[in-house]
């Protein structure tokens, strides 16, 4: 009898191995069938466009440059129409970029200022929305947010300036988001007045008082009555970059180093063929007001390969989410090298 239940013990054991075993094999072939993300976070499926994916960012922690959403901020300031300074249009645009701002948890000031223009007294307002830093030096990223005054056509600037500024309002909210605190205290600034009065840029412009820049020319006046040149280290301007067919040159005017930063960036994200070594020819913008101020300045503009220039057909279809993207994200990228570089010249 003891044999019988040696053997009946025997059997018991070898059947919950089994059965273990059984088990153990079920879950291995459910794993095994469960999709895998084998192609690591940066790497596209077999097929898949090489675009880069909104969830990455440049900035470590931060959330991501939203190419969609600045595609909405642009349609948006079309929606008010023409946007010249001085208009009722232009101060519907200006609440709009204040509420963003504040709505991605920045603090917002605003700048009211009255100028002489060919067609009058105007009057304007910069806008500004700040990031402390560790250092109280400056790092400002700007676009001016007029459009041009024309009288024969309707002109909504999609490009000139809805792009710059939707990308701008974009940065912001990557910058408000990121834990981390920047080296240098960074400044989002809205320029007013930008865009000439008259037909062509100088065409009413008298010594000491352009017709254009007016904003730019405000703001940096005022950092030289508060004694606060030193404290502006660099300058990044937006202008005409969201064109489908992106393609920036290098503009002429501006600081080499600053340049070589942003192009070098935009080669190691994978972005060069759109940042190419080509001169970009301006003839002025309002990083100039800076650069005669002794303040190292860079302007992102594709000019000269943007066929829609102040025209009526300046419209959101010209305007690419991706090409947004791509700027955002070189300039996101390119500011703790711009730290480090001026870090560098400070010691």
């Amino acid at each position: 009898m003891n044999g019988i239940q040696n053997d009946i013990d025997v059997l018991q054991i070898r059947a919950a191995k089994l059965a273990w075993l059984l088990c153990l094999l079920v879950v291995t072939l459910i794993v095994s069938a469960c999709p895998r993300n084998d192609r690591g976070p940066n790497r596209p499926a077999a097929g898949a466009s090489e675009r880069p994916a909104e969830t990455n960012s440049p900035v470590a922690g931060a959330t991501a440059f939203n190419g969609e959403r600045a595609m909405d901020q642009l349609r948006k300031q079309i929606e008010f129409g023409p946007r010249v300074a001085g208009s009722a249009q232009l101060a519907k645009t200006r609440l709009y970029i204040v509420n963003a701002l504040r709505d991605s948890g920045m603090k917002v000031t605003t700048d009211e200022f009255d100028v002489s223009t060919p067609v009058g007294e105007r009057r304007m307002a910069n806008i500004t929305a700040e990031i402390p830093g560790e250092s109280r030096d400056v790092i400002i990223i700007s676009s001016h947010y007029d459009t041009k005054l024309f009288t024969n056509m309707q002109f909504v600037g999609a490009n000139d300036p809805g792009a710059s500024v939707a990308t701008l309002l974009e940065i912001a909210h990557v910058l408000a988001a990121n834990p981390q605190k920047p080296k240098f205290t960074y400044r989002l600034v809205f320029f007013d007045g930008e865009e000439a009065f008259c037909e062509e840029w100088d065409q009413c412009s008298k010594p000491d008082a352009p017709d254009n820049t007016y904003g730019s020319r405000h703001y940096v006046a005022q950092l030289r009555n508060n004694n606060e040149l030193g404290r502006v280290r660099a300058l990044i301007l937006l202008d005409m970059m969201g064109y489908k067919n992106l393609e920036l040159g290098r503009d002429d005017m501006s600081t080499r180093w600053l340049q070589d930063i942003v192009w070098r960036t935009a080669n190691d994200l994978g972005y060069g063929k759109y940042f190419v070594d080509r001169p970009e020819g301006v003839g002025g913008d309002d990083h100039e007001p800076f650069l005669r101020a002794g303040i190292d300045a860079l302007d992102i503009i594709q000019l000269a390969g943007y066929p829609y220039w102040h025209r009526a057909d300046d419209t959101a279809d010209k305007i690419s989410p991706q090409s947004m993207k791509v700027v955002g994200d070189v300039v996101l990228a390119s500011l703790p090298r711009i730290e480090q570089y001026l870090q560098s010249k400070s010691r």
